[in-house]
């Protein structure tokens, strides 16, 4: 069993790398969430280590081994969660897992069924086994940093600052407004303002 490669990359796939390790070369297949981080993880040598998980792709008249690639081994380890889905193989969670790890992670926690069916290959009764068998199980994965290790800025926190200090300004308590923000992007994930927020408050409130 292969438990990690190191080696250069000689060619780069949209879903696998070209390993080359001492003049022999294996593919490895890489989800597109660590691709992101991939070049980033080069050592002063220009090598690359992955973690990998080693399965063997059962065709009619043979067994394929195949590598998939990973980072580190929290990365690894909520791979092997996902691929305990029923119907989520590991070719499939390779496409799917599209989105930085926290992100799923996140949207498995919340029952985010608008982000779940937005990776590729996952339609709706996928997503909802998906959150059925891992929900409460993937806290930890939620802390995971973009392996593109850039910094980007959580627009929609800001938005929901400037949705509450217009609620607090309208009188409403803190708590209250925070739960109105919330529930307003649980009715309407894709709000991408402050008046969209709003508005989205406002019918929520017209519905009760």
């Amino acid at each position: 069993m292969i438990s990690h490669i190191s080696g250069k990359i000689r060619k780069k796939k949209d879903l696998s790398v070209v390993v080359d390790v001492n003049g022999i070369s294996y593919e490895v297949m890489i989800p597109p969430a660590v691709m992101k981080g991939l070049l980033n993880s080069e050592n002063p040598d220009g090598t690359v280590t992955l973690i990998t998980y080693h399965y063997y792709q059962m065709d009619p008249s043979k067994a394929i081994p195949v590598l998939v690639g990973f980072l580190n081994e929290i990365e690894k380890e909520f791979f092997e969660q996902f691929i305990t889905v029923s119907g989520v193989g590991p070719k499939a969670a390779c496409r799917a897992l599209s989105l930085p790890f926290a992100t799923i992670a996140d949207a498995i926690d919340r029952a985010d069924m608008q982000v779940l069916k937005s990776l590729p290959g996952i339609g709706e009764q996928r997503a909802r086994e998906i959150i059925a068998k891992l929900q409460g199980k993937v806290g930890k994965f939620g802390l995971i940093k973009d392996p593109s290790g850039l910094d980007t800025p959580n627009v929609k926190d800001d938005i929901k600052e400037d949705a509450l200090g217009v609620l607090l300004q309208l009188r409403y308590k803190r708590g209250e407004a925070s739960d109105m923000i919330d529930k307003a992007l649980k009715a309407n994930p894709k709000a991408s303002s402050c008046e969209e927020i709003l508005n989205e408050v406002y019918r929520g409130s017209k519905a009760r």
